[in-house]
């Protein structure tokens, strides 16, 4: 299972994008509404969550994604529910995944430490203890991070590839008509 988190301000097209790319690799993904089922996007999409993070979230995942976006951002790092499960997601190695600005979310709590990461522009020294690359996407062994709403599609297929292979991820983005990025 996949945890998709979407607080009030996230960026639509990094979280909806990144959702649609995994359900079409056929990977079981839950999105979770933090304060409640419906969530309202930063430009004012209004998004019926699979759940609310006061629900029974899964105790075991495969990964933990963050889209980023303003408030959303600041509104998933205020949240206990987000702090506390991305804790557990750690503890159980699962893959980390923020894009824009929510690898600042990972870069406050030290998950970068030592790992090569992408943000959105000016949030790098948020990137606590990351090797800030300018990138796009980058994948360093379970964390994947990347830059904004531009590359949302290519961060989705980044992270099939880790979770399921590059082989599948390079076939999904070609009969979704991508181009071919070195990240996958």
């Amino acid at each position: 299972m996949i945890v998709v988190f979407l607080a009030n301000g996230f960026e639509e097209m990094e979280a909806l994008a990144t959702v649609d790319v995994l359900r079409r690799a056929d990977l079981s993904v839950l999105t979770v509404g933090v304060g409640g089922k419906t969530v309202t996007g930063a430009h004012g999409i209004v998004v019926t969550a699979d759940c609310a993070d006061t629900d029974p979230l899964p105790e075991k995942v495969q990964a933990v994604i963050l889209p980023g976006g303003l408030p959303g951002t600041t509104n998933l790092e205020a949240s206990p529910v987000v702090q506390d499960y991305l804790e557990k997601a750690d503890a159980q190695g699962a893959l980390l995944g923020a894009i824009c600005a929510a690898p600042s979310v990972l870069g406050h709590k030290g998950l970068l430490r030592g790992k090569r990461a992408t943000c959105y522009p000016g949030y790098e020294d948020d990137l606590l203890g990351a090797v800030c690359t300018g990138e796009s996407v980058v994948t360093d062994g379970r964390v994947i991070t990347a830059k904004g709403a531009g590359v949302s599609v290519d961060f989705g297929l980044a992270v099939v590839a880790a979770l399921v292979s590059p082989a599948v991820a390079k076939d999904l983005g070609e009969k979704m008509q991508c181009r071919p990025i070195s990240a996958h």
